[in-house]
């Protein structure tokens, strides 16, 4: 395997989902011996948090179940050259993906862009007239503790997909 891989979540601000999915999605690649391999990172469709850290909130439940808190995260909104740099762009929720693909260049270059709970085995079958919102990863920033926690569960379930995904795109 010669070729990094470049996966790049993202979600509104880039300091909830997106982060706490990178982080979660980085310890399965190194786990998984793909680290080497694979490059994560994240970004979010609005600037309005630019530079701010991990939310305090997803900070605590990531420390608690054992991941890095994303101490170095700064938030930083994604751009043109973001998804044309990525093989795979993974949207936290129907309204990302659209945004995402908005910034697919003319040519079609660039990443492929996918709902990240599209890889969990446990989410809604998608059938035809069914909108891409029924796979959409919860958005903790406006409950409590309890929202983290499903937030990270979801991002957990979908984690083992997507290294399995990437691991045959590697070899592929």
């Amino acid at each position: 395997m010669s070729k990094t891989f470049r996966v790049m979540t993202v979600c509104t601000g880039n300091i909830c989902r997106s982060p706490m999915a990178e982080i979660v999605l980085r310890e399965a690649f190194a786990a998984n011996g793909l680290d080497a391999d694979v490059v994560v990172d994240s970004t979010g469709v609005s600037g309005e948090e630019q530079g701010n850290p991990v939310d305090r909130r997803a900070r605590s439940v990531l420390s608690r179940h054992g991941y890095p808190a994303g101490d170095s995260h700064r938030a930083r909104r994604v751009t043109t050259a973001d998804v044309a740099g990525h093989d795979l762009v993974l949207a936290m929720t129907a309204h990302h993906a659209r945004a995402l693909r908005r910034l697919v260049r003319a040519d079609g270059e660039g990443a492929e862009i996918r709902m990240f709970r599209s890889f969990d085995p446990e989410a809604p079958v998608l059938r035809e007239g069914q909108g891409e919102h029924l796979l959409d990863v919860e958005d903790p920033w406006y409950g409590g503790m309890e929202d983290f926690e499903v937030c990270l569960r979801e991002i957990e379930a979908a984690t083992p997909g997507i290294v399995e995904y990437v691991r045959e795109r590697l070899a592929a």
